[in-house]
């Protein structure tokens, strides 16, 4: 991917990202990073409610922040969480990324490695309006 240093450059935002979440009940802290068709990067953590219904995924955060910066396509999203396997989005964040950057590639890392899907991949027979 050119417009931007590296992989391991989403792979530190991702990290980064996921030393700010805020996850007292769990304990399962997550970061996202998020590449641009500009190359810019935006990032998420997951952010904990005691309600559970309020809390929100770093997913769904780092990509809303994109499309409401105004970002005019997603390239890549990198995936990490703070336990050895490899943390995949939710059935909701999956549907999201599918209407806001069907074309990006997403990774996820986990301590034995990044592993890179498509949306189609993660998300067959997705909903389409």
């Amino acid at each position: 991917m050119s417009g931007f240093d590296s992989i391991e450059e989403l792979y530190r935002e991702a990290r980064r990202a996921m030393r700010r979440a805020v996850a007292p009940c769990s304990r399962f802290k997550v970061g996202v990073s998020v590449l641009t068709l500009d190359g810019d990067i935006y990032t998420g953590c997951n952010i904990e409610n005691p309600s559970l219904m309020m809390s929100e995924c770093a997913e769904r955060i780092a990509l809303l922040k994109a499309v409401s910066e105004g970002a005019g396509g997603i390239r890549a999203m990198m995936i990490v969480s703070n336990r050895a396997g490899y943390c995949y989005p939710c059935g909701g964040c999956r549907q999201l990324i599918r209407e806001f950057a069907p074309e990006a590639e997403i990774f996820v890392a986990g301590r034995r490695g990044i592993k890179k899907y498509t949306i189609d991949e993660l998300l067959p027979h997705a909903f389409e309006r």
